[in-house]
Protein backbone atom coordinates (compact mmCIF):
# COMPACT_ATOMS: atom_id res chain seq x y z
CA UNK A 1 0.00 0.00 0.00
CA UNK A 2 1.29 3.44 -0.96
CA UNK A 3 0.71 6.69 0.89
CA UNK A 4 0.19 10.26 -0.19
CA UNK A 5 -0.33 13.62 1.46
CA UNK A 6 -2.77 16.31 0.29
CA UNK A 7 -1.70 19.92 0.84
CA UNK A 8 -3.23 23.29 0.16
CA UNK A 9 -1.02 25.73 -1.72
CA UNK A 10 -1.55 28.37 0.96
CA UNK A 11 1.16 31.02 1.35
CA UNK A 12 3.91 30.90 2.23
CA UNK A 13 4.71 28.52 -0.60
CA UNK A 14 7.99 27.66 1.15
CA UNK A 15 5.97 25.93 3.88
CA UNK A 16 4.18 23.83 1.25
CA UNK A 17 7.51 22.76 -0.23
CA UNK A 18 8.89 22.00 3.22
CA UNK A 19 5.88 19.83 4.07
CA UNK A 20 6.37 17.95 0.81
CA UNK A 21 10.03 17.35 1.69
CA UNK A 22 9.07 16.15 5.17
CA UNK A 23 6.49 13.81 3.65
CA UNK A 24 9.12 12.25 1.40
CA UNK A 25 11.52 11.94 4.34
CA UNK A 26 8.88 9.96 6.23
CA UNK A 27 8.31 7.63 3.29
CA UNK A 28 5.25 9.08 1.57
CA UNK A 29 5.05 8.25 -2.13
CA UNK A 30 2.78 11.03 -3.44
CA UNK A 31 2.31 14.74 -2.78
CA UNK A 32 -1.07 16.04 -3.89
CA UNK A 33 -2.48 19.56 -3.68
CA UNK A 34 -5.79 21.31 -4.12
CA UNK A 35 -6.13 23.12 -7.47
CA UNK A 36 -8.17 26.29 -7.00
CA UNK A 37 -6.29 29.27 -8.40
CA UNK A 38 -8.34 32.03 -6.73
CA UNK A 39 -8.46 30.54 -3.24
CA UNK A 40 -4.81 29.45 -3.17
CA UNK A 41 -1.59 29.75 -5.12
CA UNK A 42 -1.02 28.20 -8.55
CA UNK A 43 -0.06 24.56 -7.87
CA UNK A 44 1.96 23.81 -11.00
CA UNK A 45 4.50 26.49 -10.14
CA UNK A 46 4.88 24.95 -6.69
CA UNK A 47 5.13 21.43 -8.16
CA UNK A 48 8.25 22.53 -9.99
CA UNK A 49 9.89 23.54 -6.73
CA UNK A 50 8.73 20.41 -4.89
CA UNK A 51 10.13 18.21 -7.64
CA UNK A 52 13.41 20.14 -7.64
CA UNK A 53 13.87 19.61 -3.91
CA UNK A 54 12.78 15.95 -3.66
CA UNK A 55 13.97 12.75 -5.27
CA UNK A 56 11.12 10.29 -5.51
CA UNK A 57 7.66 11.64 -4.71
CA UNK A 58 5.08 11.90 -7.46
CA UNK A 59 3.10 15.15 -7.55
CA UNK A 60 -0.30 16.13 -8.87
CA UNK A 61 -3.62 17.85 -8.15
CA UNK A 62 -6.44 16.43 -6.07
CA UNK A 63 -8.11 17.45 -8.23
CA UNK A 64 -7.99 19.60 -11.34
CA UNK A 65 -10.85 20.01 -13.82
CA UNK A 66 -11.46 20.49 -17.56
CA UNK A 67 -12.62 24.13 -17.26
CA UNK A 68 -9.83 26.11 -15.56
CA UNK A 69 -7.16 25.67 -18.25
CA UNK A 70 -7.18 24.79 -21.90
CA UNK A 71 -6.60 21.04 -22.13
CA UNK A 72 -3.50 21.50 -24.30
CA UNK A 73 -2.03 23.83 -21.66
CA UNK A 74 -2.63 21.22 -18.97
CA UNK A 75 -1.00 18.53 -21.08
CA UNK A 76 1.99 20.80 -21.78
CA UNK A 77 2.40 21.57 -18.07
CA UNK A 78 2.70 17.88 -17.24
CA UNK A 79 4.95 17.08 -20.16
CA UNK A 80 7.25 19.95 -19.21
CA UNK A 81 7.49 18.82 -15.58
CA UNK A 82 8.11 15.27 -16.76
CA UNK A 83 10.94 16.36 -19.04
CA UNK A 84 12.49 18.39 -16.24
CA UNK A 85 12.13 15.86 -13.43
CA UNK A 86 11.70 12.42 -14.96
CA UNK A 87 8.02 11.45 -15.15
CA UNK A 88 7.07 12.14 -11.54
CA UNK A 89 3.57 13.51 -12.11
CA UNK A 90 -0.01 12.25 -11.99
CA UNK A 91 -3.21 14.05 -12.97
CA UNK A 92 -6.15 13.78 -10.61
CA UNK A 93 -9.22 15.19 -12.34
CA UNK A 94 -12.94 15.68 -11.76
CA UNK A 95 -15.81 17.82 -13.03
CA UNK A 96 -14.74 20.86 -11.01
CA UNK A 97 -15.81 22.42 -7.73
CA UNK A 98 -14.23 25.44 -6.03
CA UNK A 99 -12.04 26.45 -8.98
CA UNK A 100 -15.08 26.89 -11.21
CA UNK A 101 -17.74 27.89 -8.69
CA UNK A 102 -15.69 30.76 -7.22
CA UNK A 103 -15.59 32.31 -10.70
CA UNK A 104 -19.37 31.80 -11.02
CA UNK A 105 -18.99 28.80 -13.27
CA UNK A 106 -20.35 25.29 -12.88
CA UNK A 107 -18.92 21.78 -12.94
CA UNK A 108 -18.48 20.42 -16.44
CA UNK A 109 -20.55 17.62 -17.88
CA UNK A 110 -19.29 14.07 -17.72
CA UNK A 111 -19.00 14.11 -21.51
CA UNK A 112 -16.62 17.07 -21.29
CA UNK A 113 -14.68 15.34 -18.52
CA UNK A 114 -14.34 12.22 -20.67
CA UNK A 115 -13.09 14.20 -23.66
CA UNK A 116 -10.61 16.18 -21.56
CA UNK A 117 -9.14 13.01 -20.08
CA UNK A 118 -8.51 11.67 -23.57
CA UNK A 119 -6.90 14.84 -24.90
CA UNK A 120 -4.71 15.51 -21.86
CA UNK A 121 -3.56 11.89 -21.59
CA UNK A 122 -2.72 11.51 -25.28
CA UNK A 123 -0.79 14.76 -25.52
CA UNK A 124 1.01 14.38 -22.18
CA UNK A 125 2.14 10.92 -23.28
CA UNK A 126 3.62 12.29 -26.50
CA UNK A 127 0.86 11.04 -28.77
CA UNK A 128 -1.21 12.92 -31.34
CA UNK A 129 -4.88 13.68 -30.75
CA UNK A 130 -7.70 15.48 -32.50
CA UNK A 131 -8.58 18.75 -30.77
CA UNK A 132 -10.93 21.44 -32.09
CA UNK A 133 -10.69 20.14 -35.63
CA UNK A 134 -6.92 19.74 -35.78
CA UNK A 135 -4.52 16.88 -35.18
CA UNK A 136 -2.17 18.10 -32.45
CA UNK A 137 0.93 16.74 -30.75
CA UNK A 138 3.63 17.97 -28.41
CA UNK A 139 6.61 17.18 -30.65
CA UNK A 140 9.09 17.43 -27.78
CA UNK A 141 7.20 15.15 -25.34
CA UNK A 142 7.98 11.70 -26.69
CA UNK A 143 9.34 10.43 -23.36
CA UNK A 144 6.63 11.96 -21.15
CA UNK A 145 4.30 9.60 -19.28
CA UNK A 146 1.14 10.59 -17.41
CA UNK A 147 -1.74 8.71 -15.78
CA UNK A 148 -5.23 10.17 -15.34
CA UNK A 149 -6.92 9.39 -12.02
CA UNK A 150 -10.60 10.32 -11.83
CA UNK A 151 -12.42 11.57 -8.73
CA UNK A 152 -16.02 10.35 -8.56
CA UNK A 153 -18.99 9.64 -6.28
CA UNK A 154 -22.14 9.13 -8.37
CA UNK A 155 -23.03 6.10 -10.52
CA UNK A 156 -22.38 7.73 -13.90
CA UNK A 157 -19.07 9.26 -12.81
CA UNK A 158 -17.98 5.93 -11.35
CA UNK A 159 -18.85 4.21 -14.63
CA UNK A 160 -16.80 6.77 -16.56
CA UNK A 161 -13.88 6.17 -14.21
CA UNK A 162 -13.98 2.45 -14.88
CA UNK A 163 -14.22 3.02 -18.62
CA UNK A 164 -11.37 5.53 -19.09
CA UNK A 165 -9.48 6.19 -15.83
CA UNK A 166 -6.02 4.93 -14.99
CA UNK A 167 -6.90 5.46 -11.34
CA UNK A 168 -9.91 6.16 -9.13
CA UNK A 169 -9.92 8.76 -6.35
CA UNK A 170 -12.48 8.45 -3.57
CA UNK A 171 -12.42 11.47 -1.28
CA UNK A 172 -13.57 9.86 1.96
CA UNK A 173 -12.53 6.83 4.04
CA UNK A 174 -15.89 5.22 4.81
CA UNK A 175 -15.49 1.47 4.36
CA UNK A 176 -18.98 0.69 3.06
CA UNK A 177 -18.90 3.54 0.54
CA UNK A 178 -15.39 2.54 -0.51
CA UNK A 179 -16.51 -1.04 -1.10
CA UNK A 180 -19.51 0.12 -3.18
CA UNK A 181 -17.59 2.63 -5.31
CA UNK A 182 -14.64 0.31 -5.95
CA UNK A 183 -17.03 -2.42 -7.08
CA UNK A 184 -18.83 0.02 -9.39
CA UNK A 185 -15.57 1.17 -10.98
CA UNK A 186 -14.32 -2.37 -11.49
CA UNK A 187 -17.63 -3.54 -12.94
CA UNK A 188 -17.58 -0.68 -15.44
CA UNK A 189 -13.99 -1.50 -16.36
CA UNK A 190 -14.84 -5.14 -16.98
CA UNK A 191 -17.88 -4.17 -19.08
CA UNK A 192 -15.61 -1.94 -21.18
CA UNK A 193 -13.20 -4.80 -21.78
CA UNK A 194 -10.54 -3.42 -19.46
CA UNK A 195 -8.67 -5.15 -16.64
CA UNK A 196 -10.51 -4.13 -13.44
CA UNK A 197 -7.40 -4.72 -11.36
CA UNK A 198 -5.41 -2.41 -13.61
CA UNK A 199 -7.10 0.68 -12.16
CA UNK A 200 -5.25 2.17 -9.19
CA UNK A 201 -7.56 2.79 -6.22
CA UNK A 202 -6.81 5.86 -4.08
CA UNK A 203 -8.76 6.80 -0.96
CA UNK A 204 -8.15 10.30 0.40
CA UNK A 205 -9.36 11.70 3.72
CA UNK A 206 -8.20 13.77 6.70
CA UNK A 207 -6.31 11.91 9.40
CA UNK A 208 -5.85 13.28 12.91
CA UNK A 209 -3.84 11.32 15.46
CA UNK A 210 -5.05 11.80 19.05
CA UNK A 211 -3.82 10.76 22.49
CA UNK A 212 -6.67 8.26 22.98
CA UNK A 213 -8.69 10.42 25.38
CA UNK A 214 -12.30 11.54 24.86
CA UNK A 215 -11.14 15.15 24.99
CA UNK A 216 -8.57 14.44 22.29
CA UNK A 217 -11.17 12.73 20.13
CA UNK A 218 -13.58 15.66 20.46
CA UNK A 219 -10.85 18.13 19.54
CA UNK A 220 -9.70 16.06 16.58
CA UNK A 221 -13.24 15.81 15.22
CA UNK A 222 -13.56 19.59 15.19
CA UNK A 223 -10.28 19.89 13.31
CA UNK A 224 -11.56 17.74 10.43
CA UNK A 225 -15.33 18.38 10.46
CA UNK A 226 -14.79 20.68 7.46
CA UNK A 227 -14.28 17.59 5.31
CA UNK A 228 -17.87 16.43 5.71
CA UNK A 229 -18.94 19.84 4.46
CA UNK A 230 -16.67 19.62 1.43
CA UNK A 231 -17.87 16.11 0.55
CA UNK A 232 -21.44 17.27 1.04
CA UNK A 233 -20.80 20.05 -1.44
CA UNK A 234 -19.45 17.54 -3.94
CA UNK A 235 -22.45 15.21 -3.67
CA UNK A 236 -25.17 17.84 -3.26
CA UNK A 237 -26.32 17.39 -6.85
CA UNK A 238 -26.57 13.59 -6.67
CA UNK A 239 -29.94 13.55 -4.87
CA UNK A 240 -31.77 15.89 -7.27
CA UNK A 241 -30.19 14.15 -10.22
CA UNK A 242 -31.04 10.60 -9.17
CA UNK A 243 -33.84 11.11 -6.63
CA UNK A 244 -34.32 9.56 -3.21
CA UNK A 245 -34.21 6.08 -4.71
CA UNK A 246 -30.78 6.61 -6.23
CA UNK A 247 -28.46 3.58 -6.25
CA UNK A 248 -26.14 5.41 -3.89
CA UNK A 249 -25.33 4.52 -0.27
CA UNK A 250 -27.52 6.58 2.07
CA UNK A 251 -24.45 7.38 4.18
CA UNK A 252 -23.19 9.46 1.27
CA UNK A 253 -26.29 11.62 0.88
CA UNK A 254 -28.65 11.52 3.89
CA UNK A 255 -26.51 13.68 6.17
CA UNK A 256 -26.62 16.71 3.83
CA UNK A 257 -30.39 17.20 4.19
CA UNK A 258 -29.78 19.95 6.76
CA UNK A 259 -27.05 21.60 4.71
CA UNK A 260 -27.56 25.37 4.45
CA UNK A 261 -25.29 26.42 1.60
CA UNK A 262 -21.53 26.67 1.39
CA UNK A 263 -19.03 29.51 1.77
CA UNK A 264 -16.01 29.02 -0.46
CA UNK A 265 -14.07 31.59 1.52
CA UNK A 266 -13.75 28.84 4.15
CA UNK A 267 -13.32 25.94 1.71
CA UNK A 268 -11.11 23.19 3.08
CA UNK A 269 -10.46 24.97 6.38
CA UNK A 270 -10.79 23.54 9.87
CA UNK A 271 -13.15 25.41 12.14
CA UNK A 272 -15.25 26.82 9.31
CA UNK A 273 -18.73 28.08 10.08
CA UNK A 274 -20.88 26.11 7.64
CA UNK A 275 -20.32 22.49 8.69
CA UNK A 276 -22.43 22.30 11.85
CA UNK A 277 -24.77 19.96 9.95
CA UNK A 278 -22.03 17.31 9.83
CA UNK A 279 -22.55 14.88 12.75
CA UNK A 280 -19.80 13.10 14.65
CA UNK A 281 -20.82 9.81 13.02
CA UNK A 282 -19.98 11.18 9.57
CA UNK A 283 -16.70 12.65 10.80
CA UNK A 284 -15.71 9.26 12.20
CA UNK A 285 -16.72 7.43 9.01
CA UNK A 286 -15.36 9.83 6.39
CA UNK A 287 -12.19 10.78 8.29
CA UNK A 288 -9.80 8.93 10.58
CA UNK A 289 -9.60 10.40 14.08
CA UNK A 290 -8.15 8.60 17.07
CA UNK A 291 -4.98 7.02 18.43
CA UNK A 292 -2.45 5.36 16.16
CA UNK A 293 -4.18 2.00 16.53
CA UNK A 294 -7.36 3.41 14.99
CA UNK A 295 -5.43 4.58 11.94
CA UNK A 296 -3.63 1.28 11.52
CA UNK A 297 -6.89 -0.66 11.66
CA UNK A 298 -8.57 1.58 9.05
CA UNK A 299 -5.55 1.26 6.77
CA UNK A 300 -5.70 -2.50 7.03
CA UNK A 301 -9.43 -2.50 6.33
CA UNK A 302 -8.96 -0.29 3.27
CA UNK A 303 -6.09 -2.44 2.08
CA UNK A 304 -8.31 -5.51 2.37
CA UNK A 305 -10.86 -3.77 0.11
CA UNK A 306 -8.22 -3.39 -2.58
CA UNK A 307 -7.15 0.20 -1.92
CA UNK A 308 -3.70 0.86 -3.37
CA UNK A 309 -3.06 4.28 -1.84
CA UNK A 310 -4.27 6.29 1.12
CA UNK A 311 -3.74 10.05 0.83
CA UNK A 312 -3.83 12.09 4.04
CA UNK A 313 -5.52 15.49 3.91
CA UNK A 314 -3.43 17.72 6.18
CA UNK A 315 -5.82 20.65 6.62
CA UNK A 316 -5.65 20.89 10.41
CA UNK A 317 -3.40 22.19 13.18
CA UNK A 318 -1.18 19.12 13.65
CA UNK A 319 0.45 18.59 10.27
CA UNK A 320 3.95 17.74 11.41
CA UNK A 321 2.86 15.28 14.09
CA UNK A 322 0.54 13.54 11.61
CA UNK A 323 3.36 13.08 9.11
CA UNK A 324 5.60 11.71 11.85
CA UNK A 325 2.96 9.34 13.26
CA UNK A 326 2.19 7.93 9.83
CA UNK A 327 5.80 7.67 8.77
CA UNK A 328 7.06 6.05 11.97
CA UNK A 329 4.06 3.98 13.10
CA UNK A 330 1.10 3.66 10.73
CA UNK A 331 2.86 3.03 7.43
CA UNK A 332 5.32 0.44 8.80
CA UNK A 333 2.45 -1.42 10.49
CA UNK A 334 0.59 -2.02 7.22
CA UNK A 335 3.63 -2.54 5.00
CA UNK A 336 4.29 -5.91 3.41
CA UNK A 337 7.13 -7.33 5.47
CA UNK A 338 10.01 -8.96 3.63
CA UNK A 339 12.31 -11.26 5.60
CA UNK A 340 16.05 -10.92 5.09
CA UNK A 341 16.55 -14.58 5.93
CA UNK A 342 14.23 -17.53 6.35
Amino acid sequence: MEFGVVLQTTPPSRRVVDLAKRAEAYGFDYVWTFDSHILWQEPYVIYSQILAETRNVIVGPMVTNPATRDWTVTASLYATLNEMFGNRTVCGIGRGDSAVRVTNGAPTTLATLRDSIHVIREMANGRSVEYKGSELRLPWAGKSRLEMWVAAYGPKALALTGEVGDGFILQLADLSIAEWTIAAVRQAAAAAGRDPDGITICVAAPAYVTDGTEAGLAYGREQVRWFGGMVGNHVADIVPRYGDDAPVPKALTDYIKNRQGYDYNEHGQSGNSHTTFVPDEIVDRFCIVGPVETHIQRMQDLKDLGVDQFAVYLQHDDKDHTLQAYGEKVMPAVADHVRAKN
